[in-house]
């Protein structure tokens, strides 16, 4: 497995794992009060994917010239790019909070953005653990991350039959279901990060 702490993989993995979570933060605690505030939300969010596509290309840049990986290197790819997509989600959310000028997060939404950022939470130690080694220890951290996302599952049920309970005006009624399957949908990423952690735990424990 990794040889130390420095390990150049371990060090990006890190260096992903950490800028996802800081970029969930940002999205969960970002306070937005009109139109000005959700241009610098999309703005911010889509300088932390960038950032993050930075990382992902030294990532395939450094398994290109690397002969011998600590772990195989399409599992360090596959790893990589599935907090990745965490990341995209976030961004193209708040890219849509913008496009439609919502200022106002509903209950539904708050609920959907806490679970997510508990999931970064639990990605970035799972990410940990594997730089150390300490493979088994990974596996209670998937399964928070999956519970996360069942509990999404359930958030999305709810928010859509409430707003087609409450909402008279079509197009709003659009925008906000289409908010909270981008939500969900995000969830549904994190949940793909800890099946390759998984998968990686059974390959290599």
């Amino acid at each position: 497995m990794f040889k130390n702490k420095k390990d150049k993989f371990s060090v990006l993995l890190d260096s992903i794992a950490a800028n996802l979570k800081e970029g969930a933060y940002y999205f969960a605690d970002y306070k937005i009060q009109n139109a000005g505030d959700l241009k610098i939300f999309s703005d911010e969010m889509k300088r932390f994917e960038s950032q993050g596509d930075t990382f992902i290309h030294q990532t395939i840049k450094e398994l290109n010239h690397t002969f011998i990986t600590p772990i195989e290197r399409e599992d360090i790819l596959a790893l990589a790019m599935s907090m990745d997509d965490v990341l995209d989600g976030l961004e193209e959310t708040a890219a849509i909070f913008e496009m439609y000028s919502v200022t106002k997060a509903d209950e539904y939404m708050l609920k959907f953005v806490n679970a997510i950022r508990s999931c970064t939470d639990e990605i970035e130690k799972a990410i940990e653990l594997l730089t150390l080694k300490k493979l088994p220890d990974i596996r209670t951290h998937a399964i928070k991350i999956k519970e996360y996302e069942t509990v999404c599952d359930g958030v999305l049920r709810q928010s859509i039959k409430h707003i087609f309970t409450i909402e008279k005006d079509p197009i709003r009624l659009i925008k906000m279901k289409e908010i909270y399957e981008n939500l969900e949908e995000i969830a549904d990423s994190c949940q793909h990060v800890a099946n390759t952690l998984e998968t990686i735990i059974m390959k290599n424990a």
